[in-house]
């Protein structure tokens, strides 16, 4: 099966006749079944990657709640699922997508940083690998687990200057007096950037491409504010509405975006290590 198309693999993952095949990139196809519908096949780039995406998709969509791509199966390679056709944002959806978040979070997770059930530890989040070891204390687990793994590869990568991290370790340090009250794990989707979110033809916003994981819910608001949302502040109103933020939530929004900052300055290079520094920098004038 390594020489595998895109048609086969929905054909094998369906059961269904191929009627057409689409490639988007080098990872990605949509394939039309013979009865019509049409299915997304993505091929994963680690060991692990369609396991731990086919995992969250499952856990975030057992909440009810946001509208989440049906998975049709997986296998060491590859991931096949639904396709969403895709609308226009209104302020209505935005609205409604706020309340769905709000509830998809509140459904809750085992642990700060505990993995969908029968998803890997060792996930990824983009290209990135993304561990997934529990904690039961935010702060101390955001440091040790998301913030700090990171800032060490941009390091010996050169991306960040060692005289700079001592910044951002500091942000670490001071975590439990800078992160708010204290919360209970929240089901993440995990790499909330806009790309992620999906604004349906039905009126509907679906969530694909997940890191899901347990987490501190302002973890994936921060990614909305960071990659920009469309009617982001309409899909706060709807947060609100359901499930009230803490006090002070909007000055640590840097503190949340040190994770995503981080992966992609790993990633992608200098321009997002800056913008991590200055998040740090930031996140100390709290």
């Amino acid at each position: 099966m390594q020489n595998e198309t895109p048609a086969a693999v929905a054909a094998r993952f369906t059961g269904r006749p191929v009627s057409g095949e689409r490639r988007l990139s080098g990872t990605l196809a949509e394939v039309t079944l013979g009865d019509g519908r049409t299915v997304m096949v993505k091929r994963g780039d680690g060991e692990r990657a369609a396991w731990a995406e086919a995992a969250g998709l499952r856990w975030l969509a057992e909440a009810g709640t946001v509208r989440i791509p049906t998975v049709h199966g997986r296998d060491a390679r590859w991931l096949v699922t639904d396709r969403v056709a895709t609308g226009t944002p209104s302020a209505g959806a935005a609205e409604r997508f706020g309340r769905e978040l709000a509830a998809l979070h509140a459904s809750g997770a085992r642990a700060f940083g505990a993995p969908p059930p029968g998803g890997p530890e060792d996930a990824y989040i983009g290209l990135a690998p993304m561990r997934n070891v529990t904690g039961s204390d935010w702060p101390r687990w955001y440091a040790e687990h998301r913030v700090l793994p990171y800032l060490r590869s941009a390091v010996d990568q050169g991306t960040v200057r060692r005289t700079e991290a001592p910044v951002i370790e500091r942000v670490c340090e001071r975590l439990p007096e800078l992160a708010g009250p204290a919360e209970p794990p929240a089901r993440l989707h995990g790499d909330l950037w806009n790309g992620n979110v999906l604004w349906g033809a039905d009126g509907h916003t679906w969530l694909i491409d997940p890191a899901a994981h347990g987490g501190h819910r302002e973890t994936d608001l921060a990614m909305l504010h960071l990659f920009g949302c469309p009617h982001l502040d309409r899909v706060l109103d709807g947060y609100q509405e359901v499930a009230p933020l803490a006090a002070g939530r909007p000055d640590r929004i840097g503190l949340h975006q040190l994770f995503p900052l981080l992966v992609h300055a790993v990633l992608f290079g200098r321009g997002y290590a800056e913008q991590a520094l200055a998040a740090a920098e930031s996140a100390l004038r709290i």
